[in-house]
């Protein structure tokens, strides 16, 4: 049908005009995203490098996801999946419980679908664990630091001794800062020997003291380790401490890269990431829909169009497969995520179903919805509410397939609402069909 117009073209050439005098190039870029021009300012920028490396833990992250249970076939399917998006670095899970034969497949399916993506292999605690992830053709490994001084014993896998009631204290058993580093730094070595980039996660970075920031990095960086990551657990950090902790590292080895794995307690992990890459931050550890235990990681799909669409910064990330993506992590973990989960919800392009925020995609399709949900695999969703007007009705009978004159909708927007109220819930497609079939014989 042809729905009666509400504006002039003379109007809305005016309304057109009006924004283009509020967008600036950059900020805004037609049928991408309609952002602030603020974004795009030196003072908003601060200093933010051109690109900056996403490195997924998705992997390793699921296994701390009470419940999940994902065969070998299904994880290989997923990890293409993340490959082909265009993550440049994998954390795989690590080592135990699996063969030579497991590991070496795994780095196959990466390699195959891209040889310059770098597989990165966690969990790793002695040189027979190092030798075995070079042997499969890993790229790099992870050495994790404890974050304490004798504290750090709280961590080690002391507790079935313990629990049998066995001494499991001997005359190597940390009991200060300078011990913990220790003990990392032959394993720093033998990876290096072996051709590895080795990172070294420093967990727990919010107890961290300048004074045992120093340390760590002499030892660890003396002994070889070619990134020193900034894991931050309980997501204790602001986005200011973690910029400065990140600062602080950068000065005391500007020569090896920093990383950082924050975590989103307080809702802030990918401001957290902004503000470290502004700080000189070389990657950032984060994982799909934020899997991980607790209250979960950077979002891979927040965090990429944070980057790329707010400060034009590049990541690498085929932007378009993130939804998919993210649904597939769903499939994988049995986790979903909200309706309105930033960039991949189910309905997060969705404003509701009033006409003054349906019919504005006539004037622009860039105003609430500042991102053109394509754009990340996404789509509008749009629902019929009781809020709904003719013009939304229209629309909605028109994708459907009916012809229906104004009056017609008239009819079936008086229906609607009344089989709504007597419902108590809102009516879908398929129940609007059947209501107009009914009206219109």
């Amino acid at each position: 049908m042809d729905k009666p117009p509400v504006f002039t073209p003379e109007e809305i050439a005016r309304f057109r005009g009006e924004l283009a005098g509020r967008r600036s190039p950059g900020a805004y870029e037609p049928g991408r995203w309609s952002l602030s021009p603020l974004n795009r300012t030196p003072e908003a920028l601060g200093g933010l490098p051109a690109s900056i490396r996403l490195r997924d833990a998705t992997l390793r992250s699921v296994e701390t996801l009470p419940g999940v249970v994902a065969d070998d076939a299904a994880k290989a399917q997923y990890l293409r999946r993340l490959v082909r998006a265009g993550v440049r670095e994998v954390v795989t899970a690590g080592v135990a419980g699996r063969d030579d034969d497991a590991l070496k497949a795994e780095i196959d399916v990466i390699k195959s679908e891209n040889p310059e993506c770098r597989a990165v292999c966690p969990l790793l605690f002695t040189p027979a664990d190092i030798d075995r992830a070079q042997r499969a053709g890993y790229d790099g490994i992870q050495v994790w630091v404890q974050g304490f001084g004798e504290m750090a014993l709280i961590y080690q896998r002391i507790y079935d001794a313990a629990w049998r009631g066995e001494e499991w204290r001997t005359a190597q058993t940390p009991r200060n800062r300078s011990d913990v580093l220790k003990r990392a730094v032959p394993l720093v070595e033998h990876a290096r020997a072996a051709g590895l980039a080795v990172a070294t996660p420093l967990l727990m970075v919010s107890y961290l003291t300048e004074e045992m920031l120093a340390e760590s990095v002499e030892v660890l960086t003396g002994a070889g380790a070619t990134e020193l990551t900034l894991f931050d657990g309980p997501g204790a950090m602001s986005p200011e401490a973690y910029g400065a902790l990140v600062a602080m590292t950068k000065r005391l080895a500007p020569s090896v890269e920093v990383g950082l794995h924050p975590h989103n307690t307080f809702g802030l992990a990918v401001a957290c990431a902004v503000a470290a890459a502004r700080a000189g931050a070389d990657v950032i550890e984060l994982s799909v829909n934020g899997y991980c235990g607790g209250p979960g990681n950077a979002d891979l799909a927040a965090t990429a169009m944070a980057f790329e669409a707010l400060y034009g910064v590049h990541t690498g990330i085929h932007t378009e497969q993130l939804t998919g993506l993210a649904r597939a992590g769903e499939e994988l973990t049995g986790y979903r995520v909200a309706w309105n989960h930033p960039m991949t919800g189910e309905k997060a392009f969705s404003w509701g179903g009033m006409d003054i925020i349906t019919q504005e995609t006539a004037v622009d399709p860039l105003l609430h919805n500042c991102l053109e949900p394509a754009l990340v695999g996404n789509r509008r969703f749009v629902p019929f509410t009781p809020d709904s007007g003719p013009y939304t009705l229209a629309d909605k009978l028109a994708a459907l397939g009916v012809d229906a004159t104004t009056g017609q909708v008239d009819e079936i927007l008086a229906a609607a609402r009344t089989e709504m109220n007597r419902r108590g819930s809102l009516l879908t497609d398929d129940d609007l069909a059947a209501l107009a079939g009914k009206i219109l014989g």
